[in-house]
């Protein structure tokens, strides 16, 4: 697939074989400051790959090599997630900048370009994540609008669970034994409770832990996800 290449010099070496892939959005502006900012020596972060909203595939890091792009994170007892992912920047100002739906020409181009790095580098479903996943205290990307459905019906992402949803009555305490089960670092429980739902019930992202997500997190944990895929 067609890319411009703009190196970033930040980098260095792994240290753990790639096992997931995490989606950001830049969270700036526009796209030349976002670019700009990820090849500039002084920022200390970069990604592998950022894709613009009019779907240019802008390659910054060779994927042999540990962009730094997670910072402070955590997934399924990875806690140097930069040496273990790949990191891709999608273009949108965020949350601080005027947050807004990712374009369809954006997601014709990711869609392919998550397909490829997946199909490469053999990374399942459940560890294909967002920037807020692995690091729920700190961060909120790619956010409630990003449209992890779509990316599910091609089964490049773990579907949101709607069939047969049922109630296990955990305590609030299990709920949170069963977060940290799939994946998510409960140090701070309110944060990864915010970064489930914005992940898997984004129309309702309120902290409190309810017999909604209790069945959706339970599906979750079922060998077979059900979902709309």
């Amino acid at each position: 697939m067609p890319m411009i290449d703009t190196p970033s010099p930040n980098f260095d070496e792994r240290s753990l074989p790639i096992s997931l892939l995490v989606l950001h959005y830049t969270g700036m502006p526009d796209a030349a400051s976002a670019i700009n900012w990820l090849a500039n020596p002084e920022s200390k972060v970069s990604a592998h790959y950022v894709v613009t909203e009019d779907g240019q595939i802008i390659h910054m890091v060779d994927e042999e090599k540990r962009a730094w792009h997670a910072g402070r994170s955590h997934w399924r007892g990875i806690d140097d997630v930069n040496s273990a992912s790949i990191g891709i920047e999608i273009v949108n100002p965020g949350h601080e900048w005027g947050y807004r739906p990712f374009p369809e020409t954006q997601m014709s181009a990711l869609v392919p370009l998550i397909h490829d790095i997946v199909q490469r580098r053999k990374i399942t479903r459940g560890n294909i994540v967002g920037h807020s996943d692995i690091a729920p205290a700190r961060k909120r990307d790619p956010g409630e609008l990003f449209p992890w459905g779509q990316l599910a019906r091609l089964r490049l992402a773990l579907p949101r669970p709607t069939k047969n949803l049922m109630d296990p009555h955990w305590s609030d305490g299990g709920f949170m034994l069963a977060l940290e089960r799939f994946g998510y670092d409960i140090a701070e429980p309110q944060a990864a409770v915010v970064a489930f739902q914005r992940r898997f019930r984004p129309e309702l992202i309120d902290g409190i832990i309810d017999g909604e997500c209790r069945a959706i997190l339970l599906a979750l944990l079922l060998p077979k996800p059900m979902g709309d895929d």
